[in-house]
């Protein structure tokens, strides 16, 4: 099959030729497999959200949180019941301390990791227009976009810190509390007279939910890799396992986690081949995340109009750089030749540096410590300046 326009320019042609080892183009048959999850949703949370609507107000919401937190009793309700005993029943596959190396790999990568999270993850993300669709329905992202790109990035350090995956933890309660905020979506938007199922698919399926892990694992990694970092091999897998966690405890169907590098590689072709194609509100949401960019100069007087064309210009040339020409110029971003070259020089430093810290022992040890540093204090200062909602709990209300 002909590559679709992603694996066409750009950072990922580039990643086609250097990272990817064989041919992961996929065949006909597999796009009709991939195609039959579009259909597919998340059973056993969907069942816990429909009891919850049957429950007096707020009351199905407080006895999740109590059951999340204190585990199925002899009191809990069957929904409820079936939904935890399957989350708490760890696969087989699951290796605790692969878990520990991917998030210590993360961790290294500090603040820097942030800058593919929202660039090329959520940027990219928006190209598949049919999952857009959810987003632009519910008004949260367009017209917050700067708060939901603030909860995303605390979501994903809860989800990536060493040891936050154990059963009680911080990232574990956050991935499950993000798949029943999924559920109370995708029951929203079935709800909506207006929804279009032979266009758009069935609400937040189980392909566009295979998407938004791939954004945060694959691309993560090959996104701070085009930004100088350097992983082993081995690192890149242990990330690619906790994702694989993760996606698990989100409701992504096993036959669609990926096992190892190659599998992510082929399933993100298929995705890009299938849902990477983008419309109007394709625009609308790369408009509104610019704008969240664009908000950091507010309120700064002509220092803060320069920093935050600076923000956009450099946020921009990332997402160019790796999205490519195609895509970007349809999503509208700005093309700034110098402020491109400025980040293919700072990521040519950063990789000097990552081969320096590579040589030099007890190196990886402190840039660990510098990168948890600075995710920590990145939180204090997000929770100081917006206040964001971790239980999701908002956001379940608005669905």
């Amino acid at each position: 099959m002909e590559d679709p326009e992603l694996f066409r320019q750009g950072g990922f042609r580039l990643a086609s030729r250097l990272f990817i080892e064989g041919d992961i183009r996929g065949t006909e048959q597999q796009v009709k497999r991939l195609r039959e999850f579009a259909q597919a949703e998340d059973p056993l949370a969907d069942a816990v959200v429909a009891w919850m609507h049957s429950q007096p107000r707020q009351a199905g919401q407080r006895q999740f949180e109590e059951t999340l937190r204190d585990g199925v009793t002899v009191d809990t309700p069957p929904p409820l019941k079936a939904f935890f005993e399957s989350v708490e029943a760890t696969p087989f596959w699951v290796d605790t301390q692969r878990l520990e190396r991917g998030a210590k790999a993360i961790l290294r990568t500090g603040l820097l990791g942030l800058f593919p999270l929202g660039d090329m993850s959520l940027m990219g993300g928006y190209l598949a227009s049919r999952a857009t669709k959810a987003l632009v329905g519910t008004g949260e992202i367009e017209h917050k976009a700067t708060k939901r790109l603030v909860e995303t990035a605390a979501w994903w350090i809860d989800v990536t810190t060493p040891g936050s995956l154990a059963k009680g933890e911080k990232g574990y309660i956050s991935a499950i509390r993000i798949r029943l905020v999924h559920a109370h979506v995708r029951a929203a938007m079935n709800r909506r007279a207006d929804w279009d199922y032979e266009a758009w698919d069935k609400p937040v399926n189980q392909v566009q939910t295979t998407g938004t892990l791939l954004l945060f694992s694959l691309v993560f990694v090959f996104g701070t890799q085009l930004l100088g970092v350097r992983y082993s091999q081995k690192e890149r897998a242990d990330i690619l396992h906790l994702w694989r966690y993760v996606g698990w405890l989100m409701g992504v169907d096993e036959e669609l986690l990926p096992a190892n590098e190659e599998d992510a590689w082929r399933m993100l072709w298929l995705l890009a081949k299938t849902e990477f194609i983008p419309d109007a509100d394709s625009k609308r949401l790369a408009k509104a995340l610019l704008k969240s960019h664009e908000a950091i100069g507010e309120g700064r007087g002509f220092a803060g109009k320069v920093l935050s064309h600076v923000a956009v210009r450099v946020h921009s040339s990332i997402s160019r750089l790796v999205l490519g020409k195609v895509n970007a110029d349809f999503l509208e971003l700005p093309n700034d030749p110098v402020a491109q070259a400025v980040v293919v020089a700072a990521a040519g430093l950063n990789f000097a540096g990552e081969t320096l810290r590579q040589l030099i022992p007890g190196a990886t040890l402190l840039q660990e410590r510098i990168g948890r540093a600075g995710r920590e204090a990145y939180l204090r200062q997000l929770e100081k300046v917006f206040a964001p909602d971790t239980t999701y709990a908002q956001h379940m209300r608005a669905a």
